[in-house]
């Protein structure tokens, strides 16, 4: 009966060296690394976006000094820039068949609306505008065309612009006349 009565200070009071110690996890969970993924396809600083409200998916493409905002939806195979037909807005055969080739490589020629609003630069700064405006709003409107744009550079912003005069010096890249003696 003296068991009983005599209360257990080991169960009742930690032992001292427990008390002073850290504790511990009982189990490391060993850093698992993630797995590289695939990186994700390339897609410039715009987002994919749906239509507007009035139904048509929108790009803006960039050359030189030339800014087009293009406009596309599902329709006729009109191709309208700046209120002007295609024909009467680029005098050049090229420009208007590098034009029709963004549609025709996406299987699209005749069967989108296209309206462009372009500003600035000469008339290959802006085809090549619209060419890059044109491609981000097809790829808009259909992300499956994304590796057919891409492949042919229609996508592809080209950085090339006018170089700078240089102060005492007649142009760019132009120097007057050396003179030995």
């Amino acid at each position: 009966m003296t068991d009983e009565t005599t209360p257990n200070t080991e169960a009742t009071q930690p032992a001292p060296e427990a008390a002073s110690a850290p504790e511990a996890p009982a189990v490391e969970t060993p850093v698992v690394e993630e797995a590289p993924q695939a990186p994700a396809p390339m897609v410039s600083n715009d987002t994919v976006k749906g239509p507007d409200p009035q139904g048509w998916w929108r790009g803006t493409g960039r050359r030189k000094a030339a800014v087009a905002r293009v406009r596309v939806k599902p329709g006729e195979g009109v191709f309208i820039v700046n209120n002007r037909t295609l024909d009467n807005f680029f005098t050049e055969e090229r420009d208007r068949n590098n034009l029709h080739n963004v549609l025709k490589k996406t299987n699209t020629f005749g069967s989108m609306d296209v309206h462009v609003n372009v500003r600035g630069g000469g008339f290959t700064g802006q085809a090549g505008a619209i060419i890059l405006g044109l491609g981000r709003a097809l790829r808009n409107y259909d992300i499956s065309l994304d590796s057919t744009l891409r492949e042919n550079g229609y996508l592809t912003r080209d950085p090339r612009k006018v170089e700078r005069k240089k102060p005492g010096q007649p142009g760019a890249r132009k120097r007057f006349q050396f003179s030995k003696r």
